[in-house]
């Protein structure tokens, strides 16, 4: 389905255009009727041989049901501008105009009703001008009167080929869908409609509620698109959706109905404006969608700046690149605006806002995961879906880890601190060099220890979980060092006879000291006060292994020429290597022989 909004000035034929297209009525209160203007959002399809089923918003042209127009234009991408051939250009046009440019919309084309009233071509000149200078530039300019029905069949051409045009939106997308109107069907109970801009919907689906007093949650019960039930719908599309949950009574005009858990409302947003240059009003209203709350601004680039923090009275859900309109009701003045920066931080320095301006002056509206890495430095995953950024492919460099990335800089920053800690560690406790992931996650202001171990450079390493100097298993202290080589030649001719406490003692290897051995790869420490040498468990296997299987403590003993003090660790050692098996008559097998 494609949607189409239109524009333009009260009493131009917007709403008798729309129902000669499609043989429908958009007028549905009995009031609009009988005022012959429309005062809430109208809504009629028909179908188009380029594009299939084309839904039109007709939205009212009369001045003081702006805010009803802009919620049908706001989440709509593409529009027909209407204006009458017997009439002057006149300032509802063209405050319709500036909101479809603030807002970005492209993809239109404008009618020229009336045209059997008046000579349609001074019109069409003005328009064409007029539209030349907004991003709706090139826009077909056509004649039509709804009552003859003359330009019908041209103006139907203009459109499909227009809508053909208009990117296809992701059907995969998170859902946030503006609501603008709310009512009540009997037998049925609440029922919304919206115009979904992409995603999918069906029955059954939860949503979140996103209104002014909070957050809730419903349950999609039937889904309506085009006059009927449907098992699904993917943007775009106008939508009626029967809901039901506990979030049921916050759900008003302007409620954005949102994908569970995707979306991360905020009150306070970075954008740049677009339009007409000067002050902005302190407390403009803020449109996007079809919501708008009050603002305030505060220009971040001095004034006149196109930089500005906008504060917002009540949360929305905004991501990067959303495009909204900032009105000034007294003024009617209109800019529009881009989102920078859903989730800025604070402004509690003096020269912070001019600071902050630096930040964002290169940034375009597009989401880039580089460009939020570099100014952030880290972030976590999940923030960085909800504001609307990609997270693949990841910049090079770039350390993603527990969910969280951290940019290439801040890696590299990073990875520095880590080396400096663990040498001043290693500096201050030789026996102790290593430290703990989580110890160095503290140090660094980092919320995970997975960060860590991923800018861990050579010459560290990790060893026994923690980061240790890259020399750290084959270098020890010297008189550490001394001590063991004393062991070395101790063991040199009996290898399983383990020094007594007394020898260990007098070499200066206290449970300290053997431990920090142990750690480096230099002793194998059987349990406390017995130490071997490293491969000493291996031999051991390959000794056994000439004894008829299975065998006993007392021939192990025998055959390592140990002490039962010794061979009682040293057969726990080896089954824990799974070198042995012991049976339940406590005798031991070999698994298998070591080379």
């Amino acid at each position: 389905m494609h949607v189409v909004a239109t524009a333009g000035h009260v009493d131009h034929g917007k709403s008798t255009l729309v129902d000669a297209l499609t043989g429908m009525r958009s007028d549905r209160l009995r009031e609009e009727r009988e005022r012959g203007l429309s005062i809430e959002l109208g809504y009629v399809w028909t179908s188009l041989p380029q594009v299939g089923d084309v839904a039109f918003v007709d939205v009212p042209g009369h001045e003081r049901f702006v805010t009803t127009m802009l919620a049908g234009i706001g989440p709509v991408p593409a529009a027909m501008l209407v204006v009458a051939a017997d009439d002057p250009w006149m300032p509802q046009a063209a405050e319709h105009l500036a909101a479809l440019d603030a807002l970005q919309v492209s993809h239109g084309v404008v009618a020229v009703t009336r045209a059997d009233l008046a000579d349609p071509r001074p019109m069409m000149e003005r328009a064409a001008a007029e539209v030349a200078r907004t991003a709706l530039r090139g826009a077909p300019v056509l004649a039509v009167s709804a009552p003859t029905g003359d330009g019908l069949a041209e103006l139907r051409v203009a459109l499909g080929d227009m809508l053909a045009a208009v990117p296809a939106p992701d059907p995969g997308a998170d859902v946030r869908l503006w609501v603008d109107r709310r009512f009540t069907v009997r037998g049925a109970g609440t029922v919304v409609t919206g115009t979904l801009p992409e995603g999918r919907l069906a029955p059954g689906d939860e949503l979140e509620v996103h209104a002014a007093s909070g957050v809730g949650a419903v349950r999609v019960r039937g889904l309506q698109a085009l006059g009927g039930s449907v098992d699904q719908v993917m943007g775009t599309a106008r939508v009626a959706l029967n809901l039901t949950g506990d979030g049921m009574g916050s759900i008003d005009r302007g409620t954005a109905l949102v994908t569970p858990g995707a979306w991360r409302p905020t009150t306070v947003v970075d954008c740049r404006v677009r339009g007409e240059p000067g002050r902005l009003p302190d407390l403009p209203l803020l449109h996007v969608g079809a919501t708008a709350v009050t603002a305030r601004t505060r220009s971040l680039a001095g004034e006149g700046g196109d930089l500005v923090r906008l504060s917002l009275r009540a949360p929305l859900p905004l991501r990067v690149g959303d495009r909204a309109l900032l009105r000034d009701p007294g003024s009617r003045r209109i800019w529009g605006v881009d989102v920078l920066d859903p989730v800025p931080p604070p402004l509690r320095r003096r020269g912070a806002a001019a600071a902050r301006a630096k930040v964002l002056a290169p940034l375009t509206a597009t989401p880039d995961l580089a460009a939020e890495l570099d100014r952030r430095g880290l972030v976590e995953a999940d923030l960085l879906h909800r504001i609307g950024v990609p997270t693949s492919p990841p910049p090079l460099g770039t350390v993603e880890a527990a969910g969280w990335f951290m940019s290439r800089t801040r890696a590299e920053e990073a990875a520095l601190r880590v080396t400096d800690a663990v040498a001043t560690q290693a500096a201050s406790r030789p026996l102790d060099p290593g430290v703990t992931p989580r110890a160095l996650a503290d140090r660094l202001g980092l919320p995970a220890p997975e960060l860590v171990l991923a800018v861990v450079r050579p010459p560290l390493a990790v060893k026994d979980g923690r980061v240790v100097p890259g020399d750290a298993a084959a270098t020890l202290p010297p008189d550490v060092e001394r001590s063991v080589r004393a062991l070395e030649a101790d063991l040199a001719d009996a290898p399983f006879a383990a020094p007594t406490a007394g020898r260990l003692a007098e070499l200066g290897l206290d449970d300290r000291r053997t431990a920090a051995a142990a750690k480096a790869g230099r002793l194998l420490r059987l349990a406390p006060g017995v130490v071997l040498l490293p491969g000493a468990d291996t031999l051991a296997a390959r000794q056994l292994a000439d004894l008829p299987q299975p065998f006993t403590t007392s021939e192990a003993r025998q055959r390592l020429g140990t002490s039962r003090r010794v061979v009682l660790p040293l057969l726990d050692h080896l089954d824990r290597a799974r070198l042995t098996r012991r049976l339940p008559d406590d005798r031991r097998e070999l698994l298998s022989a070591p080379r």
